[in-house]
Formats: C-alpha cells, sequence, structure tokens
C-alpha cells in the first residue's frame, strides 16, 4: 500500500511521517510540498493507494486537486488534513476518506490508518475476484472458457463477436456485441468506439490519429484498436493524457 503526503509545512510532513512508519504498513512513495508537482507525478505514476493530503495550498489548492483527482480512472482514497474545521463538507462533497484537524491527535491519526489498510485489503481482494472471473463462449463446434484478463479486446463481427486474447489468438463467438458487452463488468474494459471493447490494462501503445483520434497498439497482437470522436475525451480521462 503506497501513499503521498501532499502538505507545504514540512514539520507537518515529519510528524505525518513519523505516524505512518511507525503505525502502518503504508509505504510512503513521495512527499510533495507543492500541489502542482504531485498533480504531475499522479499522471505519470500509478499505484498510488492514499493521498494525505493538506488544503491550504500555493497555486492549486487541496480541495481543487482532489476535484481532478477524482477524474482519475484509478483514483486514491484522501484524507484531508487541515488546521482549518471549516473545509469538512467541501470534503464530503469530494468523497474524502476522512478529514484530520491540525495539531494532530496521536490516537485520531492512528485509528484512520488502521481504517484505510482495512479498506484498501478488501479493495484487493474485490480485485483479485474480479480479475479470477470467467467468460464462456462458443462459436457452435468450440466453447471458449476465458478470464476477463486474458482478453485484450473484443470487437463487434456483424451479428457475432470476435474475441482477441493471449498471443494473438482470435475467437469468433456466436453472439452479438451487444450481449458480450453486457456480460463484461470489469473496471478496466472500456468502449473506446462502437464496435470495441479494449482492456485498459493491455494497451502498449497509444498512436494520435485522423482528428484527433487513437489508435491502440495491444500487447501481443498484430490488430489495431481505434478510439472513436465520441469516446476520446473519456478515454483522455481515464489514461491520464493531458
Amino acid at each position: 500500500m503506497n501513499c503521498l503526503i501532499i502538505d507545504d509545512e514540512q514539520p507537518s510532513r515529519e510528524e505525518l511521517k513519523y505516524f505512518i512508519e511507525n503505525h502502518s504498513s503504508i509505504t510512503i512513495a513521495e512527499e510533495f510540498e507543492n500541489s502542482i508537482q504531485a498533480l504531475k507525478y499522479l499522471q505519470t505514476c500509478h499505484g498510488v493507494d492514499m493521498i494525505f493530503l493538506d488544503i491550504n495550498m500555493p497555486n492549486l489548492d487541496g480541495m481543487e486537486l482532489a476535484r481532478i483527482i477524482n477524474r482519475f480512472r484509478e483514483r486514491p482514497e484522501i484524507v484531508f488534513v487541515s488546521a482549518h474545521r471549516e473545509y469538512a463538507h467541501d470534503a464530503f462533497e469530494v468523497e474524502a476518506f476522512d478529514y484530520i484537524l491540525k495539531p494532530y491527535s496521536g490516537d485520531r491519526i492512528i485509528k484512520v490508518l488502521s481504517k484505510l489498510e482495512g479498506k484498501l485489503a478488501n479493495k484487493e481482494d474485490d480485485k483479485r475476484r474480479l480479475t479470477d472471473k470467467k467468460i464462456t463462449l462458443t462459436n457452435g463446434e468450440k466453447i471458449l472458457v476465458l478470464k476477463l484478463d486474458e482478453i485484450a479486446f473484443i470487437k463487434a463481427n456483424e451479428r457475432k463477436t470476435d474475441i482477441f486474447y493471449n498471443s494473438n489468438d482470435q475467437f469468433c463467438a456466436n453472439v452479438k456485441f451487444s450481449e458480450v458487452e453486457e456480460k463484461i463488468i470489469a473496471k478496466n474494459f472500456f468502449k473506446c468506439h462502437r464496435s470495441y471493447l479494449v482492456n485498459l490494462d493491455k494497451i502498449k501503445e497509444i498512436d494520435v490519429w485522423f482528428n484527433n483520434t487513437y489508435l491502440l497498439t495491444m500487447e501481443n497482437i498484430t490488430e489495431k484498436v481505434p478510439v472513436s470522436r465520441s469516446f476520446v475525451k473519456e478515454f483522455k480521462e481515464m489514461m491520464h493524457i493531458n
């Protein structure tokens, strides 16, 4: 479990680091005194599970940073740390995990750290269960059982559906694209085109195509996947593309 500390006051950061390092199993990935630098880090480095975020920050305040983070596909848990009570309502609106007042209470911080570890452990369990989910497909001659995380992308083929998986394997299933779409509930699948569902975890390269669209290169798959104009904005937000 990784966290960031974003606070322009060094004594506050040091005190928070002490509690995290001595009363939890959470790893501090980075600390920032500048929220804009922190945002740049978050846009390029994934795997941050939680953020301890001060509100009164120069240039970009913590509340506005939290609103930007809320648009991320993988949204870290946010714990606000502030000397001001009046922002608590705003914290609720951005779905913050908790709100800790300065000066810190040791017992309060330890309790929040314990709650965070519990929630993130449950998230990991849910993710593992999601990864284990399978889909069964048939073409009349063969029945194929795939784990969802084996699939690179799914493509409409008239009244059938092509499944691209593993190392360039392809299976034409006797089922409508819309029916497969209903079965795919994993968060890492995204409808990037009216005829394509793509596994975001399998994207290897993103090339700019005509009319400000994109063309995706998938891991171990020859065929490219288009991102149509109707889905570009949402795709950019999910992939943290500025």
